[in-house]
């Protein structure tokens, strides 16, 4: 019945069908061949996706749910074992004692009290070590799943805050403030209305603040005026002493004419002593400058000195991203040859 109804489905010979194992030629035709044989094809796929009518299920197997599953002697073994497990661990440990045999089955009912004492009431102690070495194999792997991806993590090119576009930083504040901004009907050009006070004050004190000099702007001659001003703000000047040494010496601002010309006038101690006390904080405060630098112990050691450590890091801005995949062939050990 399924062959005759297949070829009544079918064309007419004369056209490729496609379930045809000739169907790729361009020039082949179907004939009732063909037609015949696919329908066997088909009516044996329907006849192997048929679950059996007569199976031999055990209500108790754990695969009873499965259509397609037939119990064989070692499920029934299992079976067996799983009541006869469940009936030792429901007896008081007396009657346990007393129906414990003598001789050589002494050592395996131990066994099989011993597995129902550690809570595998089921299994013997040959299958309780056993299902704890499986145990222990998946900690393992599971640890060494959680390592590799701690190393890719480690090893994988980190990103710079100065690289990062202004709409990647938008999307990740979005994310942040988008359920706020959705409650109070704003969008993100109004974001600056959930600020605080605090935070729109330090954000207007951010703003006034000069950004620091950079590049060639360090040397013009603006920037060096604000570097005096800051050095002499701290300084106390003295304008009565001032105006009497004025006063005392008509030639007080000498220039290139004047006889005086390269005359020391009288410095009291005090002000050589501010002087050089101003001089030795400064040299001091130099010294104690110096960036903070990211140290990132994780990180493997591939150089030798403080020197090569800065000319590696020059070499992976540069080529880093072109001799990733090669410099991690090579500790793979992939890209050495046989």
């Amino acid at each position: 019945m399924g062959k005759e109804s297949a070829l009544a489905s079918a064309s007419a010979p004369g056209k490729s069908r496609p379930e045809c194992i000739n169907s790729s030629n361009p020039y082949h035709e179907c004939s009732d061949y063909c037609l015949r044989k696919i329908a066997e094809a088909r009516e044996r796929l329907e006849e192997e996706q048929r679950p059996p009518a007569d199976r031999t299920v055990h209500p108790d197997c754990i695969n009873a749910s499965n259509p397609y599953h037939v119990c064989s002697e070692y499920c029934f073994k299992r079976i067996a074992d799983a009541k006869s497990g469940l009936e030792r661990a429901e007896q008081e440990p007396s009657d346990a004692a007393a129906a414990r045999p003598e001789g050589d089955d002494d050592g395996d009912a131990q066994q099989e009290d011993a597995g129902a004492e550690d809570g595998y009431p089921q299994m013997t102690e040959k299958q309780k070590k056993l299902f704890e070495l499986r145990l222990k194999m998946n900690e393992a792997r599971k640890a060494n799943q959680q390592a590799m991806v701690a190393e890719k993590k480690r090893m994988e090119p980190r990103t710079e805050s100065r690289g990062v576009s202004k709409q990647k930083w938008l999307e990740d504040r979005k994310k942040k403030i988008g359920k706020l901004l959705d409650s109070n009907g704003l969008d993100m050009t109004k974001s600056y209305m959930l600020d605080t006070q605090e935070t729109a004050e330090a954000k207007y004190k951010k703003w006034e603040k000069e950004p620091a000099p950079y590049g060639w702007d360090v040397f013009n001659q603006k920037t060096l005026y604000d570097a005096y001003k800051k050095r002499t703000k701290n300084i106390d000047v003295d304008m009565e002493a001032y105006n009497k040494a004025k006063e005392a010496d008509p030639e007080f601002y000498r220039d290139a004419s004047s006889l005086q010309y390269g005359k020391v006038s009288k410095v009291p101690e005090e002000n050589i002593d501010r002087m050089v006390n101003e001089l030795k904080e400064r040299d001091e405060k130099r010294k104690a400058f110096s960036r903070r630098r990211k140290f990132h112990e994780d990180k493997d050691i591939d150089s030798i000195n403080d020197r090569n450590e800065h000319f590696n890091k020059k070499v992976e801005r540069a080529f880093g991203k072109y001799t990733l995949e090669i410099k991690n062939n090579l500790e793979r050990g992939t890209a050495l040859p046989d």
